[in-house]
This record gives structure tokens, C-alpha cells and sequence, in this order.
């Protein structure tokens, strides 16, 4: 500890010491019904990471709180109630027990915890239903196939009804069909649920598609945390910036993420349109509540003003595939409108080419 304190790496403390450092440096929340995803390279403590959050791996030091209670210090009997009422954990192998049946699998949990025999079995069910896998309450695990396998270990961590799923690299053993499935699978429950998941990954596209928020690990150090269009647009180092390299940017930004500030191309009224002097070609016009009314073309000796319904508008979630087409058909930036037909900023072609440019 005194050695990282004074700077420090993995690698100079491994080589003076043998001792591996797993995660330092690393502060976060995750927000109450979200999919966090921790991600990196292999070796950059993300299964250690979720590991620290039940204390499966007990903590050098720091403080881990959970609803603003610090769990850090939390006897053992009060930790297990923590693990068996608040949290659950799906792993990458299956871990079902080979003689039991897929609803004893599930109930395992449950029983542990001393839960009724009716009780558990009607959350098992309800937990096997809700990943698709009612009427295999009793088939055996040979029977199923790897997806299925998974779909029974997710159920058996549903089954317990925990406020946070800790999920370590879940699918990663699935082939990409199943993977697939698993990942829509997830959404869907969480959407339901409004669960919190904390999911170990080191695929991006997986971590693309399903996380609200990325946090990116390196050498045990958490680099930068944000939304996938946020590390994208803002990386914080040359490792995140490779990590998105090459990822198709039309995939994941939209409009809002790319509109800028009309600034001085806002006027009020046509007088002031047609009598401002801009270096803008295209100025927007706007009422008291900065609702979008027509957009006036000072293109040519003979400006002319587009009116509101003919215009070519974006909403702030608009994809930039969407927002291509768009651009390729009008030669004035694309107003981003808003709730109320507010104007929120405008894209230009310019600003397209650019988020392209950058991922290329």
C-alpha cells in the first residue's frame, strides 16, 4: 500500500514484492435500476472489482456502501443476510448441480436460506418463467443446451428477488446466436424489473448494447466511467480511445449527442432575418419560447423563408444513420427540435463528417 501511495505500478510492485495488485484507485456509484458495465483487458480487475462488491474478496482498504450503508465492515452473519436478500450472482460456468433438476437448481438458493419448500418452488417458477424456461422445471442440466444452462443459473439469481445482480462475464461462454439472445433477454428483464445489474464484461459491442453506463478498467485502475456516446465523444486517455476505435459511430450517437448551439443563427422575427448581418447562410427563426417557426435561406441575392412544415427536423434521439440521409437531402444544418418544438441546437454536415472522421 505505502508503494502505491508513492506512485507505484502493478508490474515495479509484483516484480519487488510477488503481491498482485487487483483494483486501487477506483471510485464510482451506480445509480439505483441501471446496467453498469465493467469493462477491459484480461488482468484489469474487473472480476476482482464485482468480487470486492459482496466481499467475496475482502477489501485492503476503502469503503463499499450499498443504499448509504457502508458494508465494508459488516460481521459475517450480517454480510450473508446482505448477499441473501440484496444481491445475487451469475458466473460465467453454470455452477448447476448435475443430479438436481432445473427448479431444485433454482430453488437452491432459497433453501439455503431456509425459505419454505411451497415458498421457494413458486419463486422458481416464476423466476424459470420470466427467462423463458417454464415447462423444463424438471429436466436435468445434461438435457439442456448451454444457453438454456445459462437462462437456469440467471433464474436461480432472479429467484432470491435481489435488488442488484452481479453478473461476471455471464454470457461470454455462449455462442454469439445465444449470446445474443441472452444479452435481449437481459434488457427485457431489467426494463420489467427496473433491477440493478452490474455486469463484468470484456466484449464492447456486448457492452455497447446493453449498458446504461461503461466504466473502463486498466491495470486495476478504473480509467474513465460514462455513457457510451460520452466515451466516445470525451475519452479520457489514448487507451479509451482505442478501446471505441473503429466502432461504428452511426450505431450510437444521435442528434443531441452531435447538435451545436444556433447562437447568432436564432432570430425573432423576419425583419431581423432578412436585416441581420450573419456569416450564417441559414438563420432560424424562433418565437418567445424558442419554438421553431421556419427557417429563413439568405443563400441567394433573394432570401426566402422556409416555412416550419417543410423543413427537414431531427428529435434529440435520432440516429445518426438517420441524420445522414437527412443532411444528404437539405443543404441547411438540421434544426434539433425538442419537447414543445423547442429548437435545442442544430447539426451541421460539417459536424456529421467529423464523427465520422473520428472513428475511422
Amino acid at each position: 500500500m505505502k508503494m502505491l501511495d508513492g506512485g507505484a505500478g502493478k508490474d515495479e510492485i509484483f516484480d519487488q514484492t510477488g503481491q498482485v495488485v487487483g483494483v486501487f484507485d477506483a471510485s464510482f456509484s451506480v445509480k439505483r435500476g441501471e446496467i453498469f458495465v465493467i469493462m477491459g483487458l484480461s488482468g484489469s480487475g474487473k472480476s476482482t472489482m464485482v468480487r470486492l462488491f459482496n466481499r467475496l474478496i475482502e477489501p485492503t482498504s476503502g469503503s463499499i456502501f450499498l443504499n448509504g450503508k457502508e458494508i465494508t465492515g459488516l460481521k459475517d452473519k450480517d454480510l450473508l443476510g446482505v448477499r441473501r436478500r440484496d444481491m445475487s450472482m451469475v458466473f460465467q460456468s453454470f455452477a448447476l448441480m448435475p443430479h438436481m433438476t432445473v427448479l431444485d437448481n433454482t430453488a437452491f438458493g432459497l433453501e439455503v436460506s431456509n425459505v419454505g419448500e411451497q415458498e421457494r418452488y413458486r419463486r422458481s417458477r416464476e423466476a424459470l418463467a420470466q427467462v423463458g424456461l417454464a415447462g423444463h422445471e424438471y429436466s436435468f442440466p445434461n438435457q439442456l443446451s448451454g444457453g438454456m444452462q445459462q437462462r437456469v443459473g440467471l433464474a436461480r439469481a432472479l429467484a432470491n428477488d435481489p435488488a442488484i445482480l452481479l453478473m461476471d462475464e455471464a454470457f461470454s461462454a455462449l455462442d454469439p446466436l445465444i449470446r445474443s439472445e441472452m444479452q435481449g433477454e437481459l434488457i427485457k428483464l431489467q426494463a420489467e424489473a427496473q433491477r440493478t445489474i452490474v455486469f463484468i464484461s470484456h466484449d464492447l459491442d456486448e457492452a455497447l448494447r446493453i449498458g446504461h453506463r461503461i466504466a473502463i478498467m486498466e491495470g486495476g485502475r478504473v480509467i474513465q466511467v460514462g455513457t457510451p456516446q460520452e466515451l466516445l465523444n470525451n475519452p479520457a486517455s489514448p487507451y479509451v480511445e482505442a478501446f471505441f476505435k473503429g466502432v461504428d459511430a452511426s450505431r450510437l450517437l444521435t442528434a443531441g449527442d452531435l447538435a451545436e448551439n444556433a447562437g447568432d443563427r436564432v432570430v425573432r422575427s423576419d425583419s431581423d432575418a432578412q436585416g441581420k448581418a450573419s456569416n450564417h447562410p441559414y438563420r432560424y427563426l424562433v418565437d418567445d419560447r424558442d419554438r421553431l417557426l421556419g427557417v429563413w435561406d439568405a443563400s441567394s441575392d433573394t432570401p426566402k423563408r422556409i416555412a416550419r412544415e417543410d423543413l427537414c427536423t431531427a428529435g434529440p434521439e435520432t440516429s445518426l444513420h438517420e441524420m445522414l440521409g437527412l443532411a444528404s437531402s437539405v443543404p441547411y444544418p438540421i434544426p434539433v427540435v425538442a419537447n414543445e418544438g423547442t429548437l435545442s441546437g442544430v447539426v451541421s454536415k460539417d459536424a456529421l463528417l467529423r464523427s465520422l472522421c473520428r472513428q475511422v
